[in-house]
């Protein structure tokens, strides 16, 4: 089993009510969840990143964190106070270069000894891409023809180097980029970072099978993990890719108890607290595309339909067909008897593992012996200290099954994957 720690944050997850809520911003609260998973013999921590602070009827979001540093600055950080866990940053393949990003990804693994890690995410959206000189102007049908492209040139640029520490030139003429020039950065200790993906759509999928090494992704049952695994396992073949090359690790979220009663009580309060009365409507209107302030949380959903072509929301990603949604909705409402805030509490959580440790030790062993994950991405839902519980009453009952690591028995992210280090290709 692989274990990773994701740094919540720019997430409906976070609980910053509670007063054991620390700063997102502070390095000591990176420092606290890097050094909890290292101790807890994680494969890595995951920093996710935003390009533009969200909106909501022209009001920055109240879940976005204001402030937040880039997140291959606070890993290069990390790399001071860790010593094996990896270290792995979002970064946006819309909204950068590759020589610029594959130079400071490969400093990143000099720096750490070999624990960089990238998660490649892309951007159609012109709202973010108002930060940016060319504005958003990607159309949507493209971003991942200029991610393939982008990370298979980053590649090239880090195998202008040869392992004995030669530096050759390099040209690269395609679709989206032409550069030439010679690589500044010498082959770092993984050969290449470990390349991270997350998407869900027939496109994403695709991508992650001819590129990804680890894929982040979410599913709210054991069969749908099955079958989102089976059927990307599955494309592997075509790219001559062997099952165990990739890596599927869904995020998920997880609440611990004295006993299971004692947990489902927590994690019933825990959701209140995520979803109060004022997110409720909050993400009722990101379906919706109107303003509801009127509306009772507490009451009946509206009876009218949602509008498709809102503004209202800013720099989220869209919910596909909200007409379709909404319908479920309104079903899912009607047959529970629920009010708004409860349909939202019912519709929007992440998988979770709740329960005594040892229920959520079998249920996370569960998953991977049924061939729905690999490992996992865990989102405490308090920072810093949400990961503490888990390193301490969990991971040693998954040692003593011996479904995951006592000790690190390798010194690079790719040897904790068990991935091989990638070919040069001089």
């Amino acid at each position: 089993m692989h274990l990773a720690a994701h740094f919540p944050g720019v997430n409906n997850t976070t609980v910053w009510a509670d007063p054991r809520s620390g700063s997102q911003i502070d390095f000591s609260s990176f420092e606290h969840l890097a050094r909890t998973a290292e101790r807890g013999r994680f494969d890595f921590f995951f920093l996710a990143e935003g390009l533009r602070l969200r909106e909501h009827n022209g009001r920055i979001h109240d879940l976005d964190v204001v402030g937040r540093p880039e997140s291959l600055t606070v890993l290069a950080a990390l790399a001071a106070v860790t010593d094996r866990l990896g270290l792995a940053a979002t970064v946006n393949a819309t909204f950068n270069e590759p020589y610029e990003l594959a130079r400071r990804l490969a400093g990143l693994d000099h720096l750490s000894d070999g624990r960089a890690a990238w998660n490649v995410v892309t951007s159609s959206d012109a709202f973010t891409g108002e930060n940016f000189r060319r504005g958003g102007y990607l159309d949507r049908a493209h971003r991942y023809t200029r991610a393939a492209e982008f990370v298979a040139t980053a590649r090239e640029l880090w195998d202008t180097w040869t392992p004995d520490g030669t530096s050759r030139p390099f040209r690269h003429q395609g679709q989206h980029f032409t550069i030439e020039g010679e690589f500044t950065v010498p082959r770092s200790p993984q050969g290449h970072p470990v390349v991270i993906q997350a998407g869900d759509s027939p496109d994403g999928r695709e991508f992650a099978a001819s590129t990804a090494d680890v894929v982040f992704t979410r599913h709210g049952t054991l069969e749908a993990g099955r079958t989102f695994y089976a059927d990307v396992k599955a494309r592997l073949a075509k790219y001559g890719r062997e099952p165990d090359e990739l890596k599927i690790m869904p995020g998920v979220t997880f609440v611990l108890g004295d006993s299971d009663a004692e947990a489902q009580e927590r994690a019933a309060g825990i959701r209140l607290q995520q979803v109060s009365p004022q997110n409720a409507l909050l993400a009722l209107e990101q379906i919706w595309g109107r303003d509801l302030s009127s509306y009772d949380p507490d009451g009946p959903l509206p009876e009218i339909d949602p509008d498709p072509g809102s503004s209202l929301v800013q720099g989220r990603v869209k919910h596909g067909d909200v007409l379709a949604v909404a319908a479920r909705w309104r079903a899912l409402s009607k047959e529970k008897g629920l009010s708004i805030r409860q349909t939202v509490i019912e519709t929007t959580g992440r998988q979770s593992f709740i329960g005594s440790p040892r229920t959520v030790a079998e249920q996370l062993i569960e998953f991977v012996a049924a061939d729905a994950a690999d490992g996992f991405i865990l989102v405490p839902h308090l920072t810093p200290g949400g990961l503490d519980d888990f390193v301490d009453r969990v991971v040693p009952l998954l040692q003593e099954r011996g479904v995951f690591r006592s000790e690190y028995t390798g010194l690079t992210l790719r040897s904790h994957l068990g991935l091989a280090e990638p070919v040069w290709k001089g």
